[in-house]
């Protein structure tokens, strides 16, 4: 399976790009797992505002993906924007480290990091702009060499974080941390990636913004998107409701919460590997839809689960699943716009926002009518409508055309 990756690895600038995206992860991974503690219990903040300012950051990302992924494409290179989104990164996090309140935390997280958080659609394009020209076969396995680098810095980062940090009396210096990262990042772009990509002319269009924000809201490319995002969300759902169901039905502990997360995550890299080998042989559509039935099914056993080791026992199928969930649609995306590479990639983040929206909306209305082996039920009846639609749309294509 590895040599699905040496095309990523044998090119210089994707390369580059599968080391920028691993401490693009990395300065995520840091401060994630205790911003809502930072927040709550080190600056006060109420439940509520926490929440707002979450929720506004997420807008606040989105529109800044889709807006710099225009720019980027009108431009014709992406390193420039890789250069300036990477600064975001380093001004938010050492606001927060430095300044050490709560006005420097909301300022970066509403303004500074939700454009940091951009970089994550702009190395996907930029790594879509490298890959033209690569044998077809090699193509699939790319995407998932860089996605595959997201989760290694999941699985190494916040426990060693949590070591670092377990005797302090402040959770801050994961900020330090995260800046520390992201001047990683760019010193990446700066001195390793060439400073001006051979962008494919198809590439370079000098398309108007309202133009292009209307190719997102073309019915065609929505629905497919809409799709995807109830694929998608399922992930969101699993994370409300694993740890829940593990440990208020199941007679779990908060420890065995972060045991079966650890597991899955390294489970997620190993299999990434195995659906890069699969997609060029079945399609993207075949194995998108494949992976996401395997997390329905995990999702809808999880729901019967009343014991710890039934919980450690859907490790396997929960990392088959979410592996493809989280690599496989990102061509898939790219793909709706395949002419923009900017825009195209933008709709990873698009993505994000609208499964994250909606995998709130399945956790709350799943509590309301039933528990959380039913809210984790209906996560997995979200997702099967997203198959279909998937399925229904694009099965006869190697590509969604529109």
């Amino acid at each position: 399976m590895l040599e699905m990756y040496t095309a990523a690895w044998r090119n210089p600038p994707i390369r580059v790009c599968a080391f920028a995206i691993f401490f693009f992860g990395f300065s995520g991974a840091a401060i994630a797992p205790f911003q809502s503690v930072i927040a709550i219990q080190e600056f006060g903040l109420s439940d509520a505002a926490y929440s707002a300012i979450i929720f506004t950051a997420a807008i606040v990302n989105v529109a800044a993906s889709v807006l710099i992924g225009i720019l980027s494409d009108r431009l014709g290179e992406y390193r420039k924007a890789l250069l300036v989104v990477t600064m975001f990164g380093i001004v938010g996090n050492g606001l927060v480290f430095f300044g050490a309140n709560s006005t420097a935390f909301v300022i970066a997280l509403l303004f500074l990091l939700p454009i940091f958080g951009a970089l994550n659609s702009l190395i996907f394009a930029n790594v879509k702009a490298f890959s033209i020209g690569l044998p077809s076969r090699e193509l699939s396995g790319v995407n998932s060499a860089v996605r595959a680098m997201i989760s290694l810095s999941w699985v190494l980062v916040p426990g060693l974080i949590g070591i670092l940090l377990a005797k302090s009396d402040s959770m801050l210096p994961a900020f330090l941390v995260a800046a520390l990262a992201c001047i990683v990042c760019l010193g990446l772009f700066l001195f390793a990636l060439p400073p001006a990509p051979a962008v494919h002319e198809s590439l370079r269009q000098n398309v108007r913004f309202r133009a292009s924000l209307k190719r997102i809201a073309k019915p065609a490319v929505f629905i497919r998107l809409l799709a995807i995002a109830l694929i998608t969300s399922t992930l969101h759902v699993n994370a409300a409701v694993l740890p829940l169901v593990t440990t208020k039905i199941a007679g779990g502990t908060l420890a065995d919460v972060g045991v079966v997360i650890g597991i899955v995550a390294v489970l997620e890299i190993v299999f990434i590997l195995f659906w890069a080998r699969l997609e060029p042989k079945f399609g993207p559509v075949t194995t998108i839809c494949g992976g996401s039935l395997l997390y329905v099914a995990y999702l809808a056993l999880l729901g019967q689960a009343t014991a710890p080791w039934h919980v450690y026992a859907l490790c396997l199928l929960s990392g088959f699943g979410a592996a493809a969930i989280i690599s496989l649609p990102i061509t898939y995306l790219q793909e709706l716009i395949p002419d923009l590479a900017g825009l195209g990639s933008s709709l990873i983040s698009v993505n994000m926002f609208l499964s994250a929206g909606l995998g709130s909306l399945i956790f709350g209305l799943g509590t309301w009518i039933s528990g959380y082996g039913g809210t984790s039920i209906l996560g997995g009846l979200a997702g099967l409508t997203g198959i279909a639609l998937v399925y229904g749309l694009d099965r006869k294509r190697s590509h969604p055309t529109l």
